[in-house]
């Protein structure tokens, strides 16, 4: 299994590497605006433009991509920030899955201000991976003054909100399960999940929830009203450790929709 250990540390890698300049950029990004809630918190988002023939990643970008970063040096009146992912799509390239976004992308931020009533300065950077005929790192930089707004949502913003996954309560779920193993090199995860269908070809993603811990492509089937996951997990640190099944995270990606699933239990 060496090559699937050299494969996270490649990946690993790939922020030491100089983000790619070109002339047009590949992708650009601008701050939506958004609206205010009742409850006082501020809804606005991030789009992301890419270049025809280029994707970005998603949170867990799978095997061959780069995950998202975030900085928010610089920003101001931000008490807590809450990131929503819209569903992605799973990409097949030659032998490997990577699971992003092409086009346009959306990503709407919940936004809970230190002082209400005084002004929003949304200021960071986003180092992400993109992809075309080559792929690497990208730095994307930010900064806006977020602008006194009604109650009205963005048309833009609510899509990408509403096409995020369910929770595991709103798609049905009724049990999942987590077997986890030792092997030579690290861990074995198989997990169980009873649910209803999300549609077409369901694909599984299972994080850790620890950074140092890379989780490999699931080999995922349905067998009636389950789905069983199983992936090989490693440790930047060796062969020697441990995963808390309350930290475990399980994305179903279906053609319908998707499903986040918080933990397991050992069944």
């Amino acid at each position: 299994m060496i090559k699937t250990s050299l494969s996270a540390i490649a990946l690993s890698a790939c922020f030491a590497l100089p983000a790619i300049a070109r002339d047009p950029a590949p992708v650009a990004v601008e701050v939506l605006q958004g609206w205010e809630l009742a409850d006082g918190r501020r809804v606005a988002a991030l789009r992301l433009i890419l270049a025809d023939g280029w994707k970005t990643y998603w949170r867990a970008p799978g095997d061959s991509g780069i995950p998202p970063q975030f900085s928010w040096n610089g920003a101001r009146n931000i008490g807590d920030l809450q990131i929503t992912w819209p569903q992605p799509k799973v990409f097949h390239d030659d032998g490997t899955r990577s699971i992003g976004y092409k086009g346009q992308l959306v990503i709407p931020l919940h936004i809970v201000p230190k002082r209400d009533g005084k002004p929003i300065r949304l200021k960071g950077r986003m180092d992400i991976g993109v992809c075309s005929d080559i792929c690497a790192p990208f730095t994307l930089t930010f900064d806006t003054m977020l602008e006194a707004a009604g109650r009205t949502p963005t048309a833009s913003i609510a899509s990408a909100m509403a096409s995020a996954p369910y929770s595991a309560k709103e798609a049905g779920v009724k049990a999942v399960t987590c077997h986890i193993t030792p092997t030579q090199e690290g861990l074995q995860i198989e997990a169980r999940v009873t649910m209803p269908s999300a549609g077409g070809r369901e694909e599984a993603v299972i994080e850790a929830g620890q950074d140092a811990i890379w989780v490999s492509e699931p080999k995922t089937h349905r067998f009636g009203g389950q789905i069983v996951a199983v992936s090989q997990m490693y440790h930047s640190a060796g062969p020697a450790f441990s995963v808390n099944r309350s930290d475990v995270r399980i994305t179903i990606l279906g053609s319908s929709h998707s499903v986040d699933i918080r933990g397991c239990s050992a069944g």
